[in-house]
C-alpha cells in the first residue's frame, strides 16, 4: 500500500465488474495522493484497467454496501477520503476545491452537489425520496463518516463541522429508461431483503401513502416539473419503489 507518510487526500472507489466504466472514472482523481478501488466479487477487466492507472487494490466478497464501504475506507492511508462511485467523474474544478478544502484541514466532511444525467441528458431537478441525490457527503476526514450495515441506502453517521463545496460531480445514474427499470429492481430486492432481515411490521397503507407524498416532493417541492418527462419518470420511480419493495416483502420468500 502507499506509504501513509506522504498521503494527504485517498481517492476512493467501490466497483463490481465496471470495465467499461472504471477508466474514465480513475482518470479524473489523479489529483490525488492514493487511489484505492474496493473489488467487490469482480470476474470482468476492473483490476487490470485499476492497476494500469496505477490504483491500489483490494478484493473481497461483500453482500450489504455498508460493510464493502467501511472495508474501503479502512483500508485508505489518507486522513482525508474522497468517495466517488464508478458511474461517477470529478471535473477539474471540484478536484481544485477538494485540494483546497483538505489543505484547510477542518475537523469536518463536506456536501458535494451533483449533476445527475440520464443517457445524455442533464437532469438537475426532482432528485429525491431515495431515488437519486441532488448533493450528498463525498469529502470527509477519516473517522467522520460510517457506513450503516442496511443492503439499500444504508444509514449514514456523520460527525465533525458539516460545509458545502460548490462544484459538482457529474454522475451517470442511468444509460436509459431501461436501466431506470433495473435499479428499480435492484433497489426494492434490497429493501424487501432489509425488511426481513429487520422484522419489519410496515403496513401497506402506509407505503400507499408514500405514492403520493413521495410524488409530489419529487415534483413539486423539489421541482421536477421543470423536467418534463423525466421529471415524472423520476417523481414515478420514487413514489412506487417503496410500495413495491413491501409487496416482495409480504410476497416473495427472498
Amino acid at each position: 500500500m502507499t506509504d501513509s507518510s506522504v498521503v494527504k487526500l485517498s481517492a476512493l472507489v467501490v466497483a463490481h465488474n465496471e470495465e467499461d466504466q472504471i477508466a474514465d472514472c480513475l482518470a479524473g482523481l489523479s489529483f490525488a495522493d492514493e487511489i484505492l478501488v474496493v473489488l467487490d466479487k469482480c470476474t470482468d477487466r476492473t483490476k487490470d484497467i485499476a492497476v494500469q492507472a496505477g490504483a491500489q487494490t483490494i478484493e473481497g466478497s461483500w453482500e450489504i454496501e455498508g460493510p464493502r464501504r467501511m472495508a474501503g475506507i479502512d483500508a485508505c492511508a489518507g486522513p482525508w477520503i474522497l468517495e466517488v462511485d464508478a458511474d461517477e467523474r470529478v471535473p477539474s474544478a471540484l478536484a481544485e476545491e477538494v485540494v483546497q478544502a483538505v489543505r484547510d484541514n477542518a475537523d469536518a466532511h463536506y456536501l458535494i452537489p451533483f449533476d445527475n444525467y440520464v443517457g445524455e441528458r442533464l437532469v438537475r431537478y426532482g432528485w429525491g425520496g431515495s431515488w437519486g441525490v441532488s448533493a450528498t457527503v463525498r469529502l470527509f476526514r477519516k473517522g467522520n463518516k460510517v457506513w450503516g450495515d442496511q443492503r439499500i441506502h444504508p444509514k449514514v453517521t456523520l460527525t465533525g463541522e458539516r460545509r458545502w463545496l460548490e462544484e459538482r460531480m457529474i454522475h451517470h445514474v442511468d444509460r436509459d429508461i431501461s436501466d431506470m427499470i433495473r435499479r428499480l429492481d435492484r433497489y426494492t430486492t434490497a429493501r424487501a431483503a432489509d425488511m426481513r432481515a429487520s422484522g419489519s411490521t410496515e403496513s401497506f397503507g402506509r407505503n400507499f401513502r408514500r405514492l403520493f407524498t413521495r410524488f409530489f416532493k419529487c415534483y413539486v417541492r423539489r421541482k421536477g416539473y421543470k423536467e418534463g418527462y423525466y421529471g415524472f419518470l423520476i417523481a414515478l420511480f420514487a413514489a412506487i419503489w417503496p410500495l413495491i419493495a413491501w409487496l416482495k416483502f409480504r410476497l416473495e420468500k427472498d
